[in-house]
């Protein structure tokens, strides 16, 4: 049976530590019955330790080295093989339109990526684990306060219960990456409106974060300056930029405090 080479432009490390490859696959059953997806499994290290589950399970896969490989190692995963770019999928049509718990040791390259995508089908994703660096994991489970806070981990912590449930030394990979990795959860909370403006709540929460070192007073304008040119409209904004509110710098607001801006800035352009 032919190996499968690990390709750094797919950011691929294989895992090689089953006792791990059981820990993280078992951190699915927090979502009991829902069909589970796995990007990216690689040479199958996940998949072994979902399919005794009995659960609905289907893999992405990009690398058609792995496919092969897959379809010879474990061949009761040749049916659940969908060959592609999870990035480039439409994800309702993979389980009828049904709810999925999405899992997987994901590619580094693309973890932030695969995280907006999930942002996109967060009525269809009630759960999602896996494995990523652990640098990322760290921003996307910081909260206000903390320098590792940014814009993912607002628009996920929005939607989602965030957790970091523990951390994989570089050791039981091949190729060993450079940097740790840890697996995360997101369990989706019970939100189900912002309570303003979904588009520009993520306009602001980029905007800002773009100049996070900057006090908002700063980092806001740009946005009102587009909002001005879209709306047609010239507004000084001073009542908005006078707020002492603003003196803060970006990774000190919680995502109330967020969606609260965002609410402050519509309101500027209210007659």
């Amino acid at each position: 049976m032919n190996r499968v080479h690990p390709k750094k432009n797919l950011g691929q490390h294989f895992l090689t530590d089953m006792t791990i490859a059981r820990r993280i696959a078992d951190t699915v059953d927090v979502c009991p019955n829902l069909p589970v997806l796995e990007v990216g499994p690689g040479t199958g290290a996940l998949s072994l330790y979902l399919l005794p589950k009995g659960r609905e399970m289907k893999v992405v896969e990009i690398d058609v080295e792995s496919i092969e490989y897959l379809h010879d190692a474990i061949p009761q995963l040749r049916d659940k093989i969908v060959k592609g770019d999870f990035l480039k999928m439409d994800l309702t049509a993979l389980f009828k339109g049904r709810p999925f718990v999405l899992t997987g040791n994901y590619p580094y390259n693309i973890s932030s990526q695969i995280f907006f995508k999930l942002l996109d089908y967060k009525d269809l994703i009630p759960c999602c684990t896996g494995m990523i660096q652990k640098e990322v994991a760290e921003r996307l489970t910081s909260g206000p306060g903390n320098k590792a806070y940014g814009i993912l981990s607002v628009f996920l912590q929005a939607w989602y219960h965030v957790e970091y449930l523990f951390t994989v030394p570089e050791t039981v990979f091949n190729p060993p990456p450079k940097v740790k990795s840890a697996v995360i959860r997101f369990m989706r909370n019970d939100v189900t409106e912002l309570g303003c403006d979904e588009k520009l709540f993520r306009r602001l929460v980029k905007v800002v974060f773009n100049q996070r070192r900057k006090m908002m007073r700063g980092s806001i304008r740009p946005l009102l300056a587009q909002l001005d040119n879209e709306r047609e409209c010239r507004n000084d904004h001073a009542a908005l930029l006078a707020d002492s509110f603003l003196t803060k710098r970006p990774e000190q607001l919680s995502v109330q405090d967020f969606i609260s801006l965002t609410n402050r800035v519509e309101k500027d352009y209210i007659q």
